[in-house]
């Protein structure tokens, strides 16, 4: 893990002026209740984990970026590459994901069903991953037909991750096969 220059986060109270600022934008007053969407927290520590598949350094909080090295380390053993195409993501930089796909036309209830709304992100949380291998489109459900996906399925859990959004999820946030989630209870349960 290398330590350099933290990505911005957002305290409470930006967070409140984000998640407002959303609304704005059409995020429905009740979305996180009907969807069962709780606001995340974001970290006072992350860590490097190393470079994205695009050159950007990403980050996760120290011990998922240490379950995260050791969950990738035992995949290469068996000739498994995991390559990292995002992690920790402020809310506001969430906001700015909405607004993006906002301005190219898209309309927030589409948005929603593929992106969560700010401030309910588990990329947030700095112990959300989205995944890859070689040879597969990052964020794109042809990931779950890859050795990486199946390895994951099998093995992902002893090191704390679980993915998040399988099909017919309670969170109506479309099935993602390569976002997982580090959770220190699934962790230390499984050792």
């Amino acid at each position: 893990m290398i330590d350099g220059p933290l990505p911005a986060r957002c305290d409470r109270d930006e967070r409140a002026e984000v998640v407002a600022r959303s609304r704005k934008l059409g995020v429905p007053a009740d979305h996180a209740r009907r969807n069962q969407l709780r606001l995340v927290r974001e970290p006072a520590q992350l860590a490097s984990i190393g470079a994205d598949i695009h050159g950007r350094e990403q980050w996760l909080t120290p011990r998922a970026a240490l379950a995260f090295a050791r969950m990738r380390a035992a995949a290469h053993a068996q000739s498994i590459e995991l390559q990292v195409v995002s992690a920790f993501r402020s809310a506001h930089y969430q906001l700015g994901i909405i607004e993006r796909k906002l301005a190219r036309g898209q309309s927030i209830e589409e948005i929603l069903r593929v992106s969560a709304a700010p401030g309910y992100s588990e990329h947030h949380s700095g112990r959300a991953l989205d995944l890859t291998t070689p040879g597969y489109a990052a964020l794109e459900e042809e990931f779950a037909q890859s050795a990486a996906f199946k390895w994951l399925r099998r093995h992902a859990l002893r090191f704390g991750f679980v993915m998040s959004y399988p099909r017919g999820n309670r969170h109506g946030i479309a099935y993602e096969p390569w976002h997982w989630c580090w959770h220190a209870l699934a962790s230390s349960t499984r050792r």
